[in-house]
């Protein structure tokens, strides 16, 4: 799809309701499809550490963008929203779907959001990083998988991401994950950061360690 400018979307409330599924519910609600899904932000790093570590005001998952319209056939009974720019557009919106927005599953009766889906580019089976497409991954290193098989992101390729708005929350799970983290991936998050946000804090924290 070309980078068209959708038209003028819903703007959305400053207080949108999510009551988020938890990791389990997705596993469940996609299981049985060949969706390649992967829980992505901070839930990828609670998973990987183990444990829940804090709060999560919602729940994020990337898939391949070809493998959108599994994701749509999986949750048809489900309301699907294209969001960005604080606005929102039918998920038929051909225009919305060729832009790097989320697409936020709602529940049709209460209008409650459930989950937040993010369409990877990619080239067949490998990973390729929206923020510089000179970054890639094969998916069978991209994807983690917690015992009891739950898909989520690398913990190095989810901070890289966290990097850009360093909330606290995300200095928050910097701290608590980095220390888990092998030399590969110490290394590979260091140079994503050299390449993507060069000069930030992390860095730094990265050689030291």
């Amino acid at each position: 799809m070309g980078d068209v400018e959708p038209s003028d979307g819903e703007r959305l409330s400053d207080s949108v309701p999510w009551e988020p599924w938890r990791p389990e519910e997705v596993a469940r609600r996609f299981a049985g499809t060949r969706i390649r899904w992967y829980v992505v932000a901070g839930w990828a790093l609670d998973l990987f550490r183990g444990g829940q570590s804090r709060d999560h005001e919602d729940i994020e998952i990337g898939v391949p963008t070809a493998d959108f319209p599994l994701v749509q056939d999986a949750l048809k009974d489900f309301e699907l929203d294209i969001v960005g720019s604080g606005e929102r557009w039918p998920v038929d919106n051909i225009a919305a779907l060729s832009m790097h927005f989320q697409t936020w599953v709602r529940e049709p009766a209460t209008g409650v959001y459930l989950l937040d889906v993010f369409r990877d580019p990619h080239d067949g089976d490998t990973w390729i990083c929206r923020r510089d497409r000179s970054i890639r991954m094969p998916y069978y290193d991209l994807v983690r998988f917690t015992p009891d098989g739950i898909p989520y992101m690398a913990p190095e390729v989810a901070l890289l991401f966290k990097a850009k708005h360093l909330r606290d929350k995300d200095q928050a799970d910097f701290d608590g994950v980095v220390g888990l983290l092998g030399d590969e991936q110490v290394s590979w998050l260091h140079d994503g950061l050299e390449r993507i946000h060069p000069g930030h804090a992390w860095i730094d924290a990265l050689a030291a360690r």
